[in-house]
């Protein structure tokens, strides 16, 4: 009997080193795709009723509304959440300072800094109005709330944090512990882990847990293929360059329809940058500049401006593409030189491909019956008024009003089924034609 029990009892004490931590890793900037892969790691954590989330952070900043959304599931997780600064030389900046502060534990590798949580208003050189002013400080304060609705509860240094938003102060990692906005400094994930063993945390919803974190396996969870794609595709250089490429494409097969294969290629590349920029903050006043400096191209090939409307176009293009993303840090925008290196290419490209849609447009048929109307010739015997001639390299029958001697040039004005009407070029030589 005494046996069972001592087993029960053995069992009871393993059972909280039986669990696993969750590991998230972010290395990126804070957008729509990290959100998701986020909220899919914590309620994976939650299905797995794993001990904690450890998310491994690292980022320059990001976009608000997911920076919200990623605070929302940790605030809300059933699992205790641990967000780490990471590796050393890492920084977690904007609004990876928001993140920082609404985890349950906050830590940080020796190296790393935190902080400089300021909001970010795109100028691009616009004269800064009352107006403007009055919807920073709008913003501003807003942010403000947002840190100390959810830093004092984690009993963090709400003046200090605030001080990060309102005067983009930033911390190093022994900074950051020493004035209480972090709760502990580690080396590496096995430290961080033996360092947390035994403490008591108190959750946001004001339950409090012991963590056992000790000789804890740790569960690497991975983006899906599906979010390592939008990944990709959600930086704005790369959406961008898709987008020229499929616009390229497009073009091309309306300048040579049935070739099928430039139109796909077009469809695609055109959809997936659609489907990119859907995903970021997109100016709308900037896709008008694009879509002129298309206009732009067009024109220049139409007439002769000796590049005044090419070079309009690829200004246009740059400054588009420039102002395209409306993005708080300089990672989410595109870089003046990807605007730059598509938009000179794409406008040769542009201009070059419609000068030869206009020239061929221009150019007379030189097939069939209209191809022969015009055409210059020499007479290969007498025309009586049938005779033949020579035109193109190729012998004809042909009929003449007149009368025109052998090794006369004629012009072909007519056919009439396989024959040609001619008249001659030089009427002089030619003989009235006499009736007998």
């Amino acid at each position: 009997m005494r046996r069972p029990v001592l087993l029960l009892i053995a069992l009871l004490f393993a059972l909280p080193c039986l669990g696993q931590v969750v590991r998230l890793k972010v290395d990126d900037t804070i957008q729509p795709v990290s959100a998701e892969y986020i909220h899919r790691g914590i309620d994976f954590a939650a299905q797995e009723h794993a001990t904690a989330v450890l998310i491994e952070l690292k980022t320059p900043g990001g976009l608000v509304t997911s920076t919200r959304e990623i605070i929302h599931d940790i605030l809300t997780s059933p699992v205790p959440v641990i967000v780490y600064v990471a590796p050393s030389g890492a920084n977690a900046a904007s609004a990876g300072f928001f993140i920082l502060e609404s985890a349950d534990i906050a830590a940080m590798a020796p190296g790393t800094n935190t902080g400089a949580a300021h909001p970010v208003a795109l100028a691009f050189g616009v004269s800064e109005t009352k107006q403007d002013d009055t919807m920073k400080m709008k913003i501003e304060n807003d942010l403000a709330a947002f840190m100390r609705s959810y830093a004092e509860k984690r009993g963090r240094n709400v003046a200090l944090a605030e001080s990060a938003v309102r005067e983009s102060k930033a911390f190093s990692d022994k900074e950051a512990l020493d004035q209480h906005l972090i709760d502990l400094i580690a080396k590496n994930d096995n430290d961080l882990l033996t360092q947390l063993n035994g403490r008591t945390i108190r959750r946001f919803d004001g339950s409090t847990v012991v963590m056992h974190t000790a000789s804890q396996p740790i569960t690497e969870y991975d983006p899906s293929l599906r979010e390592r794609i939008m990944g990709f595709l959600v930086d704005p250089n790369i959406a961008f360059l898709i987008f020229a490429i499929g616009a390229i494409a497009l073009y091309a097969e309306f300048n040579h329809p049935g070739a099928i294969i430039p139109g796909v290629l077009g469809v695609v590349f055109i959809l997936l940058a659609i489907f990119a920029f859907d995903l970021l903050p997109i100016r709308f006043a900037a896709v008008t500049l694009i879509l002129a400096s298309f206009a732009f191209f067009i024109l220049e090939a139409k007439y002769t401006t000796h590049g005044l409307l090419g070079i309009g176009g690829v200004v246009l293009l740059t400054l588009g593409a420039l102002l395209l993303v409306d993005a708080p840090i300089p990672e989410m925008r595109i870089h003046l030189f990807t605007a730059i290196a598509v938009a000179i290419p794409f406008g040769l490209i542009t201009v070059f491909l419609m000068t030869i849609a206009i020239r061929a447009r221009r150019n007379k048929v030189t097939t069939g019956v209209a191809g022969m109307i015009g055409q210059s010739g020499v007479t290969r015997s007498p025309l009586t008024p049938s005779g033949q001639v020579v035109v193109l390299g190729e012998i004809w029958n042909a009929r003449a009003s007149i009368t025109i001697p052998a090794g006369e040039p004629i012009v072909v004005r007519a056919m009439d089924g396989l024959t040609l009407l001619v008249e001659p070029v030089n009427k002089a030589a030619a003989e009235p034609l006499v009736h007998r």
